[in-house]
C-alpha cells in the first residue's frame, strides 16, 4: 500500500521561469546532501582517500559500520560485496556475520522447462575466495565487532573505476532523480530520452549516469502502480487539511476581529486558493507599506500548493510579515488574484515597490493589478539562478563570465549596459541561449541603471534576504498538515511583530553637529547607515559650478563624479546617484555639501518617518493574546520606548540602564513569585482569617 508524506516538505521552486518545462533551477548550497551530484562527489571523495585494508583484530561498533567500511573498500579496489551467512544464539542474538565478494560461491544449477524456449544467462559467480567474517563481543555491557578472518585474495580480474560503478550494488537511483524520472515519465517521455535528459540536465557524457537504462525502466514499471494509489491518497489528504486550515482561518476570525482571510473554490466546488493576515500586519503595512517583498520561492511537495508571502522591514531593519497565501498553480491569474487580495487586505494601500523572483506570470499581474507600483527583481534572486544556467554551458569559462556579469552591475547608464551586455553574450557565445534572452527582457526589473531612483528602503541588501530566509525556514519546521503550517506562521509572525529591539550605545565618530543630531532622530538601524555615509563623506571633495550646483569627486578616485543640485531657497538637494531616493537615507555626495553649508542639522524633510525612532511599532496584544486590561500595557510600552530612546544617547546612559533595569527587573519577579499564584486560595485564606 501506498503511504503519503508524514510531513508537509517544503522544496524551493524548480521551474524554469523561461517557460521550458523540461528545464529547471537548482539553487547553489539546497539539499547538498541528497543531490546526484553531491552524492557522487562524495563516493569518489570516499574513493581518493587512503583506506587501510580491513585485518583480522579490527574493530567495529557494529556489523552495520564494517560492512559500510568494507563496501567503501571494495569499491575503490573495483569489486563489489554481499552478505552471506549470520549466526544467532538467545543470548547475543546475532553474534556472527560473513561478508564476501559478490563472486563468492557458485550459482546452482537449474532445470530447463521442457518445451519452452529458456535463455541462458551466465553466472558471475565463480567461486571467489575474498571475504570479511566478523565475530561480535560483549564486554560490560558494550557490544564490538572483530574482524575474525580477513582474505583480498580473488580469482577474477578486478575492475577499474569506470566498470566496478556500474556493478549492481552501486546503481543506485537517488530521491531527486526518482522524481525527475516520474515526472518525465507522466510527461509521456520513453524511457532513452529520460535517460539522455538526466544527462542534459547534469552536464556529463552518455553512459555517466550512476544507473543504467535498464535501472530506469524497471523503476517506472514498479512505482506506477504507488504513484496511482499516492497521488489518489494525497488528494484526499489535500482536500481534508485544505477544510482544516479555513476551519482554523474561521476560529482565528471569530477570536480576532482584526485578523482577515479569504479563499476560492474551483469549478468542482474544491479550495484553491487561501490567503490570510493578521491585524498587527495590516497597521505594520500602514508605517512600513511602501516598499514590500513578495517571495514565492517555496513549493509544497505534499500539497502541490505554491506559497506566497508578503514581507517588509521597519524602522529598526527587522524583516516584518505582511500577508501569506496558497496558490494551487503559478499561473498569472492566481498571481492577480493573490494581489488583489492582498490590497484589500491593505485597506487599498499600493506599495511603492515590490520585489519579487523573475516569473514571467507574476510580472504580469503586478502590470494588471498593481499599475502605479514600481515592480523590481532584486539582485539576490537573479544571482541565485546564473550558477544554474550557466556553469554546466561555460564550463572552465563560468567563472570569467561571472565576472563579467557581476560587472554589470556597475554601469552607469542604460545605453553602456545594452552595449556591455551586447560584448559579454558575443565574447561567450550565448546570442541564442534562451536564459540570456530571458534575462535581457527582464532588464527594467533588475538592472541598476534602470531601477535607479526608486524606493528599495534597504531591503535589497544581502542581509534583508538572509533575514528572509531565516524567518521563512523557521515557518518550514516539520508540520503535519496545513493547520499546523498555518499555527506556525502565526507564531513566528508575531514574534517578527513583538521582537524587541537590542538596546545599544550609538558611538559619535565624525564629532559634527550633524551627526549628533540624527543620533536624537533616527532609529539605530537608520543611523547606522546615514553615519556611515557621513565618514565616508569627508573623503570628498566638492567643486561648485557656475549655475551653483556641484561635482563630488573621491580624493583619490578619478572616476566616479557625481553632480548634486542644490537649491538654497527650499532646502533641497538632489544627487545623481539618487541614493536618497532608493534607501530613504542621505548619501555622502549630498552630506558633504551640507558640511560645506556649515549646516548644524539636516533638514526635517530629509528624515524620513519610516526611519524615526517615533514610527516604531507598538507591541500591540498579538494574535491570539487576549488581555482584560490593556491601558497599562500600552503606558508600560509607551515608557519602554522612551527608556531606550534616552538610553542610547549616550555610553553612561546605556550602562545605567542596563544595571538598574536588571536590578528592578529581579526584584519585581521575585515579588510576583512570592504571592498566592490563584485567586481562590487568596480569597479562601482571607476568609479563615477573618474568621479566625
Amino acid at each position: 500500500m501506498a503511504s503519503i508524506p508524514s510531513k508537509n516538505v517544503w522544496i524551493r521552486r524548480q521551474q524554469c521561469p523561461c517557460g521550458d518545462w523540461k528545464c529547471y533551477v537548482s539553487y547553489d548550497g539546497e539539499g547538498e546532501e541528497t543531490s546526484v551530484a553531491a552524492q557522487l562527489v562524495k563516493s569518489e571523495r570516499v574513493s581518493s582517500e587512503a583506506m587501510v585494508a580491513p585485518y583480522v583484530g579490527m574493530v567495529f561498533k557494529s556489523d552495520n559500520d564494517a560492512f559500510e567500511y568494507y563496501g567503501n573498500f571494495a569499491r575503490k579496489n573495483g569489486f563489489s560485496i554481499r552478505k552471506e551467512r549470520s549466526r544467532l544464539s538467545p543470548q547475543l542474538g546475532v553474534y556472527k556475520r560473513d561478508f564476501v565478494c559478490y563472486r563468492s560461491g557458485f550459482a546452482p544449477a537449474k532445470k530447463k522447462p521442457i518445451g519452452e524456449h529458456h535463455r541462458d544467462r551466465k553466472s558471475v559467480r565463480c567461486g571467489c575466495d575474498a571475504k570479511m567474517y566478523l565475530s561480535k563481543e560483549v564486554s560490560e555491557g558494550v557490544a564490538q565487532w572483530f574482524v575474525v578472518q580477513f582474505s583480498n585474495v580473488h580469482n577474477h580480474e578486478l575492475l577499474e573505476d569506470d566498470q566496478v560503478r556500474l556493478l549492481p550494488a552501486y546503481r543506485k537511483i537517488h530521491e531527486a532523480d526518482q522524481e525527475r524520472i516520474l515526472l518525465l515519465s507522466k510527461a509521456g517521455f520513453p524511457i532513452h530520452r529520460i535517460v539522455k535528459v538526466l544527462e542534459l540536465e547534469k552536464g556529463i557524457h552518455g553512459g555517466q549516469l550512476p544507473f543504467l537504462e535498464r535501472d530506469v525502466r524497471n523503476f517506472v514499471q514498479n512505482r506506477k502502480k504507488i504513484v496511482q494509489e499516492h497521488d489518489a491518497m494525497l488528494n484526499e489528504k489535500r482536500e481534508i487539511d485544505t477544510m482544516e486550515l479555513l476551519e482554523a482561518c474561521k476560529a482565528t476570525k471569530e477570536s480576532d476581529e482584526e485578523f482577515v482571510y479569504d479563499f476560492t473554490v474551483d469549478a468542482n466546488d474544491k479550495v484553491e486558493h487561501v490567503a490570510w493576515s493578521y491585524g498587527d500586519s495590516v497597521n505594520a503595512y500602514g508605517m512600513f507599506g511602501d516598499v514590500v517583498y513578495f517571495d514565492t520561492t517555496y513549493y509544497s511537495i505534499t500539497y502541490g500548493l505554491l506559497l506566497g508571502v508578503w514581507l517588509g522591514i521597519d524602522n529598526h531593519g527587522r524583516t516584518i510579515f505582511f500577508g501569506c497565501v496558497l496558490l494551487q498553480d503559478e499561473t498569472s491569474r492566481s498571481f492577480a488574484w493573490a494581489l488583489q487580495t492582498f490590497i484589500r487586505f491593505m485597506r487599498g494601500a499600493f506599495p511603492q515597490t515590490i520585489l519579487t523572483d523573475l516569473d514571467p506570470g507574476l510580472r504580469d499581474a503586478i502590470r494588471s493589478e498593481l499599475p502605479g507600483t514600481k515592480h523590481i527583481i532584486s539582485r539576490w534572486n537573479i544571482l541565485s539562478k546564473v550558477s544554474s544556467w550557466f556553469s554546466l554551458p561555460l564550463g572552465s569559462r563560468y567563472a570569467e563570465f561571472k565576472s563579467e556579469f557581476d560587472l554589470l552591475y556597475s554601469v552607469e547608464s542604460s545605453e553602456d549596459f545594452e552595449i556591455r551586455w551586447n560584448q559579454m553574450v558575443a565574447m561567450f557565445g550565448l546570442v541564442s541561449d534562451k536564459h540570456v534572452d530571458l534575462l535581457f527582457s527582464f532588464r527594467e526589473y533588475w538592472v541598476p541603471s534602470y531601477i535607479r531612483g526608486y524606493l528599495l528602503a534597504q531591503m535589497a541588501t544581502p542581509t534583508y534576504f538572509k533575514a528572509v530566509d531565516t524567518f521563512l525556514k523557521g515557518i518550514f519546521s516539520a508540520q503535519m498538515c496545513l493547520r499546523s503550517f498555518f499555527e506556525q506562521v502565526g507564531i513566528s509572525a508575531n514574534f517578527q511583530s513583538h521582537e524587541h529591539q537590542v538596546m545599544q550605545y550609538l558611538q559619535v565618530k565624525t564629532n559634527i553637529p550633524i551627526e549628533e543630531h540624527a543620533q536624537s532622530i533616527l532609529t539605530p538601524f537608520a543611523f547606522n547607515a546615514l553615519q556611515h555615509e557621513l565618514v565616508l563623506a569627508m573623503q570628498y571633495a566638492a567643486s561648485e559650478m557656475a549655475d551653483g550646483s556641484y561635482l563630488i569627486h573621491h580624493f583619490k578616485k578619478m572616476d566616479g563624479e557625481r553632480l548634486v543640485m542644490w537649491i538654497a531657497d527650499s532646502e533641497q538637494i538632489h544627487c545623481s546617484c539618487k541614493e536618497f531616493e532608493s534607501s530613504g537615507l542621505l548619501c555622502r555626495h549630498a552630506l558633504r555639501i551640507f558640511i560645506i553649508k556649515n549646516y548644524f542639522q539636516l533638514p526635517d524633510k530629509y528624515y524620513l518617518s519610516r526611519w524615526r525612532r517615533e514610527s516604531s511599532l507598538g507591541l500591540g496584544d498579538g494574535h491570539g493574546i487576549e488581555s482584560n486590561d490593556g491601558d497599562w500595557f500600552h503606558e508600560y510600552q509607551r515608557l519602554t520606548e522612551a527608556l531606550f530612546a534616552e538610553s542610547s544617547i549616550t555610553k553612561e546612559r546605556s550602562e545605567h540602564v542596563r544595571r538598574e533595569l536588571m536590578k528592578e527587573i529581579t526584584r519585581l519577579l521575585n515579588d510576583i513569585r512570592r504571592m498566592p499564584e490563584s485567586e481562590g486560595i487568596a480569597a479562601m485564606d482571607l476568609t479563615e482569617s477573618l474568621n479566625g
